[in-house]
């Protein structure tokens, strides 16, 4: 399983800050939910959703990402 950050307008794929990309397979794996999260956090990346690709099985599971109230009261 891969864990990816994917804009939600574009549908593009992060693989490197201010780099998105159409392949998943080129973008970063983050490994957890709460990595990437971190990163968004850290990098204060919105707009995007959490992507758990499951390659064998050839399925996704898509977690879209909401700033809580007061991360939005501050923003």
């Amino acid at each position: 399983m891969k864990v990816l950050l994917q804009q939600v307008q574009s549908g593009l794929y992060l693989k490197a800050p201010g780099q998105w990309v159409a392949n998943p397979a080129e973008a970063t794996d983050f490994l957890s939910s709460t990595k990437a999260m971190a990163f968004c956090a850290a990098h204060r990346i919105g707009g995007v959703q959490i992507v758990l690709k499951f390659e064998r099985e050839h399925y996704e599971i898509v977690l879209p990402l909401r700033r809580a109230p007061s991360q939005r009261a501050a923003a």
